[in-house]
């Protein structure tokens, strides 16, 4: 091909803040949100993008700059996406739980230049702002210098804002994820790579949705449920918020019966405490089609009760933020009730449309099935790196191949399971937990001398945090002080659930002290009845 028609090829794709343009141009008058009495139309929440976008634009916003939101569940919230997308700028929400000192990391390794947050995050907001961003915006209450985000939706109404041009591999969106060591790393999502996965999700996981169905929020938008709803928007489906500021399983189901809910996503610790909940048989649920769950293993069960309350309608898929959720579906047709011959228990699925992937040892040649090995993967749906960061690009890629850190195996039809993870990460809740940040905190605090913290099962939360503690003689564990001091440097999801003293921590014949030695040690002591493991909660 010559020169010139090279230069005529263009990279240019739809940019992702007009998928709620569109769904405002077609059903204009139905709602896009409901939460409680309120409904807005899509009319009215693009009007609203519009104006907001707006006025971020005569701030200085643009393309390419990053924005941090730090706020639980809401309209503004989710209207947020979408403005940001339409600028052509980055998106980069934050988990509403974590501590100033993370949304500064965040801040400072995205290079963000603007903050939108809820009032009762100011010191999340003032780290941020100590940390390089110059804009901050609150939905509530604004101090001194700050904007308050209905004012700059009102100044820009009735403008209708131009989304700015994007090309396939421009990013929209910085998924921050740990690693072994638990510092949070900014994954790059782009608008190309988002089509992709919104198609991928209609395919796969809700095929034949249409503007007829209805979406329960549930779980909060900053991650998969973001993700989710960007794919609700794709269809001009209505999202439906709760109003409780925790999860309330009447409300969930009262919402399902008035509003007819057709789909749900979900991690399976809250998909176990809704279905053993009373709520469930005091409400119709029977418009639901697909409950979907990932982020965490699930019980067999845990499985089979939701299949008894809810009947046919769980999709469980795999996927890690960096594959944008991407890797398996299994789809409620294989999601059997009984056990018996032919029924794979504890699969995670078989491979999503035009997602490859393989099973790899160390070297990374490909393993047979049966064969444990770690989780790589190809695709449109892999993320574009981490931003900034050669380092870890480096080791989570591999011929092409990008490493999960999971480890599993195929059966002889392609099913995947998953048996471990190369990481010592665990998951508790569907949250990712890196123990190393965590062991850090703890032989900060007044007599630990030594921590090791590993992930183990618990029927409620999948896993949870064990913390193996050496303290200074004669020193005498204080479960309530010691989570108070906690609660000052870690979010609380991170804290453990159980504690255990050890006289010293087993170590390996290098003197090391290990997960695995740990794991073993505390086994052992539950098997025996002797554990003094102190509950945390």
């Amino acid at each position: 091909m010559s020169g010139s028609g090279r230069d005529r090829i263009s990279n240019r794709v739809m940019n992702l803040g007009d998928l709620l343009t569109e769904a405002a141009r077609r059903f204009p008058d139905r709602p896009a949100v409901i939460q409680g009495e309120r409904s807005w139309s899509w009319a009215e929440m693009n009007a609203r993008v519009d104006g907001f976008a707006s006025s971020l634009a005569a701030l200085g916003i643009g393309p390419g700059d990053k924005v941090i939101i730090h706020a639980r569940n809401s309209l503004e919230m989710f209207e947020t996406m979408f403005a940001v997308f339409k600028l052509g700028a980055v998106w980069v929400p934050t988990n509403f739980r974590i501590l100033p000192a993370d949304v500064a990391h965040v801040a400072e390794a995205s290079g963000a230049r603007a903050i939108i947050y809820d009032a009762e995050f100011a010191a999340q907001a003032d780290a941020a702002r100590s940390a390089g961003a110059q804009i901050l915006v609150c939905f509530d209450r604004p101090r001194d210098g700050e904007h308050r985000y209905a004012d700059l939706v009102t100044a820009g109404l009735g403008t209708e804002f131009r989304a700015a041009p994007v090309e396939r591999d421009d990013p929209c969106w910085f998924f921050f994820t740990s690693g072994s060591t638990g510092k949070p790393k900014a994954a790059v999502l782009s608008h190309g790579q988002m089509a992709f996965v919104i198609n991928n999700h209609l395919a796969d996981l809700m095929p034949g949705m249409t503007e007829n169905d209805v979406s329960l929020v549930v779980a909060p938008l900053s991650h998969g449920a973001g993700i989710h709803q960007l794919i609700q928007v794709a269809r001009a489906v209505p999202s439906v918020l709760t109003e409780a500021r925790s999860l309330e399983a009447s409300e969930v189901f009262r919402l399902i019966e008035t509003h007819r809910v057709t789909n749900i996503f979900t991690v399976p610790s809250i998909l176990s405490v809704l279905v053993s909940d009373p709520a469930v048989d005091a409400h119709d649920h029977t418009s639901l089609r697909y409950v979907i769950y990932a982020g965490a293993p699930m019980l067999r069960e845990h499985q089979k009760a939701a299949l008894e309350k809810l009947g046919p309608c769980l999709v469980q898929y795999f996927g890690l933020g960096e594959v944008t959720g991407n890797i398996t579906v299994l789809p409620p047709h294989l999601h059997e009730i009984a056990d018996g011959p032919g029924v794979r228990i504890g699969t995670c699925g078989a491979a999503r449309t035009g997602i490859q992937i393989e099973i790899q040892d160390d070297s990374g040649r490909a393993l047979p099935a049966y064969e444990n090995g770690e989780i790589c993967v190809i695709g449109p749906a892999v993320f574009n790196g981490y931003y900034r960061n050669d380092a870890a690009n480096d080791a989570a890629f591999r011929n092409g191949w990008f490493r999960t850190g999971d480890i599993g195996h195929f059966d002889d039809a392609g099913f995947l399971y998953i048996t471990g993870r190369a990481s010592d990460m665990f998951i508790s809740g569907g949250s990712n937990i890196y123990p190393l940040e965590i062991e850090e905190k703890l032989v900060a605090c007044p007599s630990v001398v030594e921590a090791c913290v590993v992930g183990m099962d618990d029927a409620k939360w999948g896993e949870i945090g064990v913390a193996a503690l050496v303290l200074e003689p004669g020193a005498v564990l204080d479960v309530p002080a010691l989570k108070a001091t906690l609660a000052e440097r870690l979010a609380g999801y991170k804290i453990p659930k159980r504690f255990e003293v050890f006289d010293a921590l087993p170590k390996s014949g290098y003197g090391k002290v290990t997960k695995a030695l740990v794991r073993d040690a505390l086994q052992r002591r539950m098997a025996d009845g002797g554990s003094s493991l102190e509950a945390a909660q």
